[in-house]
């Protein structure tokens, strides 16, 4: 069987319109996903991704911000539950997703902790950081307020919660035209390559872009596993 092969700009261009055709038919796509019957808004290859993330690293705590319906949080909560291990602490200003019922509730797990708060607010790192104290391995994924201040500074705050040869997944990399809503203006693109210029123990994981559509593109983060003989950073997030 001979095997078909695009150049690279076609290749890129195919993937880009199918992205974007994806996102904008998002009342039939990533608006219309649930896990057990909540609403995700993520993609399944995304989804997918990330359960093989926590098979890899079995993380003991997954801290999410921006919880929305809480299906996101479920969905991690029941990967958990198949490996045995790990816990969710998840974080929103708003104790419903915006796009909830007013009666809708998030859906209980014994996994799932949700916190409400600003995920940059001194009281919330504070409870954070109590959570994380001795946890480990710790995962990070940022899925909150996409403007480039904010997820800028949730990544100076969340990163150092994150434990070596983990993951600080940073959602939603494909706005302001990597491929979609070319007009936004910077969000967390431009907040990544910031932080990865201040931090050298962070780089992005393409393997986690194998599936070629992914609303994270170069968001996959994973610190760099400590050499031997490197001390633990004495304080973390705050």
């Amino acid at each position: 069987m001979t095997r078909l092969r695009f150049p690279e700009r076609r290749r890129r261009r195919i993937i880009d319109e199918f992205h974007r055709l994806y996102y904008e038919s998002s009342r039939q796509t990533w608006k219309n996903t649930r896990w057990l019957g909540v609403r995700a808004y993520k993609t399944p290859l995304d989804l997918w991704v990330y359960q093989e993330l926590l098979v890899r690293v079995k993380p003991e705590l997954i801290i999410e911000t921006g919880t929305s319906e809480g299906g996101s949080a479920l969905f991690l909560a029941t990967v958990c539950d198949l490996l045995g291990c790990g816990e969710i602490l998840t974080i929103d200003t708003a104790s419903r997703g915006r796009r909830a019922p007013p009666d809708a509730e998030r859906p209980r797990h014994a996994r799932v902790t949700y916190l409400k708060g600003s995920s940059t607010a001194p009281e919330t790192l504070k409870t954070v950081a109590a959570r994380a104290r001795d946890k480990s391995p710790i995962m990070v994924v940022l899925d909150s307020n996409h403007t480039f201040q904010h997820v800028l500074d949730e990544l100076r705050h969340y990163a150092d919660f994150v434990t070596p040869g983990s993951y600080l997944v940073v959602e939603d990399t494909n706005l302001n035209g990597h491929p979609i809503l070319p007009d936004l203006g910077p969000g967390p693109t431009e907040a990544v390559q910031q932080f990865l210029a201040e931090r050298s123990d962070f780089a992005p994981d393409r393997e986690q872009e194998k599936f070629l559509l992914t609303f994270n593109p170069g968001g996959y983060l994973r610190r760099q596993p400590r050499s031997m003989g490197e001390a633990a950073s004495p304080t973390k997030g705050v």
